[in-house]
């Protein structure tokens, strides 16, 4: 922390009254014209591009850019954000707009784990890996926040602290119930690197209670481990009118006022809401010390001085024009970011689709023609979208007919509410009957797959109660590809679905995520081998939901490629290409060391196909003679490699005693001696995945030697 930016908060604060203080600590924070302090909106959102605050690019969703397996594409994605941001910020104090989402402190990215693929809110995460997570969600921070941290760019926050995924009709009431071993092994993770190694320069609470404590006022997550275990200097803000459930839901206090006092002893800093509106009467009844509130706002005006926000002293992204607004470099690599991100599940070979050979193509499906399904939630407006019929339509020109029908409804079960029950089935299996090739788009939208509040459907409050396709569209999948015509079908989903059935009947399949508001172009490209797909899973995909331990359940026995017991559909790190990748050459420096040795691999990575790709490189490290519950393997090195056809490059990995820990069942991070076991590949080194890509992962054995030791978490 900057020692004289530091010196000026205080000072600032030291001229404040105690209710002037009090008002620094709300989101929709009041200015102090005698101390030259402008009103400002903490509350900003910037998830996938500048959200909410008019005209931006608008990127695949976070789920979406957790498929690139790729740090430096998702830090271009983010710095393009706070670009855009600063841009569109500079403008709007010029003409006095200082409006809610009209800030530089942005609350993303989201970093929970998505441990189970019913929760609504799972798709604005970046997966159920804690590692993949961590290294995505540290480089979207640095993106954000720029190199020069005396300087940000904007201000990231790292969301929500901790321990929550679900369910959402639940989370105003729901105490997550966690392990030692589950806190700290999964649950923790990403959040300590976002800290320690991003300087993330916020950390938001979680709306529900953990192990009792309500997390926007828990003394062990934001004092004990954030704070004085971890170090964190920044400012620690509520979910939205979280607070107002230590009292109404969570019941742990009695009124508004003992709610802001229990919330700002232990460390929250700034509350999204009203409670802290009572704060004064919890001060002036001695339930929370001026010194205690002094410690807060002091955190708050030292960000806000760092940013420019406050007209005593600027920032050097003060001159960004707004020209830099969905500019051609932005959208294009919005349009790249799509591409990189889609997921080929499988494929006969009738995909890449051969413009020249098709005279006719159908395209069917609730999300063929739908802007909702390309952008996912707490997204920013686009000054057009290019929705997937509209993206094949360009591509081909007047080359190839393209005939369209929706087919179903999304989740209803007709069209029209004066209709009878699959009322266009028979129009998409005309167009079906009429076409050379069929290209299903079938999935969901953030309509029903949400935040509780703003998605509401048959599901409830935004999660979904299974895995399959909703409404009529499992049954309309079934009917078209019956007429016997090459079927495509594309999920456009924020989650792993059921796709069973398909898997066995279609000739290709691809997960295309929310892909943003031109994605319909970057799906066209891939579709007719202009790019090949790149992504892998970031999650696994079971086969149903009756594959699923209860969704309140937040053990992690039998969740995630980490500990689930079964045979996946489709393994999380999976992910086909038009293209070829071939190991060789794949070695380890030595098969032996001691505790705290580095050991370096290696493996060469030749594209032998005709197609120009990129592939991720994968390495997992299993503990095998471990001495308590551990993973299955874990995911502890990426990289992300393009390659052009007959193109070689070798990639080196460095582990450290970090890599071969586990997590206790006191949450001590330790290694222990014994036989280790050492995984490189594209994938993840399970059957499934070796049944479904036709090869295996290179594998090594190392033996550490000495006396368990504990490490930095």
């Amino acid at each position: 922390m900057n020692q004289e930016t530091l010196k000026r908060a205080k000072e600032l604060v030291s001229q404040m009254t105690i209710e002037e203080k009090c008002g620094q600590m709300l989101h929709h924070a009041q200015e102090i014209d005698r101390l030259g302090i402008p009103k400002y909106c903490w509350w900003n959102e910037a998830l996938h591009g500048v959200a909410r605050a008019g005209d931006a690019t608008v990127f695949p969703q976070a789920i979406g850019l957790g498929a690139t397996f790729d740090e430096d594409l998702v830090r271009s994605v983010a710095d393009i954000t706070s670009t855009e941001g600063r841009a569109k910020y500079n403008e709007f104090v010029k003409h006095g707009d200082r409006d809610i989402y009209k800030g530089l402190t942005y609350w993303a990215p989201n970093v929970n784990i998505f441990r189970d693929p019913r929760w609504g809110r799972g798709h604005e995460t970046y997966g159920e890996d804690p590692y993949l997570t961590g290294q995505l969600g540290m480089a979207y921070v640095k993106g954000l926040q720029g190199d020069d941290l005396d300087n940000p760019k904007s201000a990231a926050c790292a969301k929500h602290f901790a321990v929550h995924s679900g369910p959402e009709a639940e989370r105003h009431h729901f105490d997550a119930k966690v392990s030692e071993q589950d806190l700290y092994d999964t649950y923790l993770y990403a959040f300590k690197r976002l800290v320690k190694d991003a300087k993330v320069e916020a950390v938001m609470g979680a709306y529900n209670r953990v192990n009792g404590e309500p997390a926007c006022g828990s003394k062990k997550l934001l004092k004990d481990i954030l704070r004085d275990d971890w170090g964190f200097e920044g400012h620690v803000v509520s979910d939205c009118w979280a607070i107002r459930d230590f009292h109404e839901n969570h019941k742990v206090t009695e009124c508004e006022v003992e709610s802001a006092a229990l919330a700002v002893n232990n460390g929250c800093d700034l509350n999204c809401g009203c409670v802290y509106e009572k704060l004064i009467f919890a001060y002036k009844a001695g339930l929370v010390t001026e010194e205690t509130i002094d410690e807060a706002v002091i955190r708050l005006m030292e960000i806000r001085l760092r940013l420019g926000t406050l007209p005593e002293r600027g920032s050097k992204y003060d001159d960004i024009p707004y020209e830099v607004v969905e500019c051609k470099e932005h959208k294009e690599l919005a349009n790249e970011a799509a591409k990189r991100s889609f997921v080929l599940l499988k494929n006969d070979g009738l995909l890449p689709l051969k413009k020249d050979t098709i005279k006719t193509i159908g395209v069917i499906g609730p999300n063929s023609n739908s802007r909702l399904a390309l952008v996912g939630n707490y997204e920013g407006i686009s000054s057009e979208y290019i929705t997937v019929l509209e993206g094949i339509q360009r591509y081909v020109g007047d080359d190839v007919r393209v005939f369209h029908a929706d087919g179903t409804h999304l989740w209803k079960d007709r069209m029209h509410v004066l209709s009878e029950a699959r009322d266009d089935f028979a129009e998409a299996m005309a167009v079906a009957e009429h076409s050379d090739v069929v290209v299903l788009c079938m999935g969901l939208d953030s309509s029903i797959e949400g935040e509780e509040g703003d998605a509401g459907n048959e599901f409830g409050s935004g999660d979904k109660k299974g895995l399959k396709l909703p409404g009529l569209q499992q049954e309309l999948v079934e009917k078209i590809t019956a007429i016997g015509k090459p079927v495509v079908l594309l999920v456009l989903a924020g989650s792993a679905m059921d796709l069973s059935w398909a898997d066995e009947n279609v000739n290709a399949i691809m997960h295309c995520w929310y892909p943003g508001a031109r994605g319909g172009k970057a799906v066209a490209e891939v579709l007719f081998g202009e790019d090949s797909p790149a992504g892998k899973l970031p999650l696994t995909f079971y086969k149903s939901d009756a594959d699923l331990p209860d969704f309140t359940d937040y053990s992690m026995d039998n969740r995630t490629y980490r500990y689930y017991k079964g045979t996946p559909l489709y393994p999380f790190g999976y992910g086909l290409s038009y293209s070829k990748f071939e190991y060789s050459n794949a070695s380890i420096d030595k098969n032996q060391g001691a505790i705290g040795d580095k050991f370096t691999v290696k493996a060469t990575v030749r594209n032998i196909g005709k197609y120009y790709g990129h592939e991720t490189v994968q390495l997992y490290v299993k503990d095998v003679e471990a001495s308590t519950r551990v993973p299955n393997f874990s995911l502890r090195r990426i990289a992300n490699i393009a390659l052009l056809p007959g193109e070689e490059k070798e990639i080196s990995f460095e582990l450290n005693a970090r890599d071969f820990a586990i997590i206790d069942e006191k949450g001590k991070c330790i290694v222990e001696p014994g036989e280790f076991k050492v995984y490189v590949g594209g994938q993840q080194p399970d059957p499934r995945s070796e049944e479904l890509t036709g090869r295996k992962c290179d594998e090594y054995t190392v033996e550490l030697i000495g006396e368990t030791t504990e490490v930095e978490y």
